[in-house]
């Protein structure tokens, strides 16, 4: 009996140290954790580094200490650690293959991440829809459209086709095109058209704004219009010079054209 008791005892001191280092580990580990996590995090919000990359690289770094720890804590429980982590490399492949579309996805989140081709709050069209970015996560992204609807897109599908943002750029150019009637006075719609552009505060004087006669359509005259404002000016730019424009001409007697046709009837006798 006194055998067994001994033989308990020591057991219970070698696995029970071991068990106590374990937990030892995993708590301090994870204390750790935390505290470089909030140091890179810290660095990078001083350094004036993008949120999105900042969440991104604090959240990886996090992960992989944190694998980390828990391989120390079963070293120190007396698990063989390289078996362990070919283990968790098999299981990584099988998990890869049954998950290729999600870590397409992921992939694809890395790749906004590092590249940014655009930022929480721009205005661009890509994955199929057209809104302002509102969320750029690892998997997907958050877009709001104008009509306020929350669409996500898997990122594999925004880095897999076109990507426009308008808000990149300071300024954009409005393009406008005014048709009158052939039997009005070109000089004189042209010079309106000038004029209105010189009145528009939000028009940029550089680049300065074009007005030229660019066609000789079936039913009108066409003059394009193209101002430059700043991005967050286009549309309210954009629909003030429309109703400006036929306001104007309206006032001064140039007419707007509408498609037409003219049917000419024979008459033939009967016979």
């Amino acid at each position: 009996m006194e055998n067994w008791i001994s033989v308990l005892y020591e057991y219970a001191v070698l696995y029970g140290t071991r068990v106590v280092g374990a937990i030892a580990i995993l708590v301090l580990g994870r204390i750790g954790v935390g505290i470089v996590a909030g140091i890179i995090r810290r660095h990078m919000i001083r350094g004036k580094v993008d949120e999105t990359l900042t969440k991104f690289v604090v959240s990886l770094a996090r992960i992989a200490l944190l694998v980390f720890v828990f391989i120390a804590a079963l070293g120190s429980l007396g698990f063989e650690t390289t078996s362990f982590i070919a283990v968790i490399g098999a299981a990584g492949l099988a998990i890869g293959f049954a998950l290729q579309g999600s870590l397409g996805n992921f992939a694809s989140g890395v790749m906004l991440v590092i590249f940014r081709p655009f930022k929480t709050g721009d205005f661009v069209e890509a994955g199929g829809a057209v809104g302002i970015i509102e969320e750029i996560g690892i998997f997907s992204t958050i877009m709001r459209t104008g009509d306020n609807k929350k669409v996500i897109i898997p990122n594999s599908g925004i880095t897999g086709s076109n990507i426009t943002n308008y808000s990149a750029k300071e300024t954009r150019r409005v393009d406008l095109v005014f048709g009158i009637g052939y039997g009005d006075d070109i000089r004189k719609a042209k010079e309106i058209l000038q004029r209105l552009m010189r009145e528009e505060d939000r028009i940029l004087t550089d680049p300065e704004p074009v007005v030229a006669l660019a066609e000789l359509a079936d039913s009108s005259v066409n003059f394009v219009v193209r101002p430059w404002v700043k991005s967050g000016d286009y549309w309210t730019a954009l629909w003030d010079l429309t109703e400006k424009v036929k306001l104007t001409f309206d006032q001064e007697g140039v007419s707007i054209p509408f498609p037409q046709q003219d049917v000419h009837m024979h008459q033939i006798a009967a016979s």
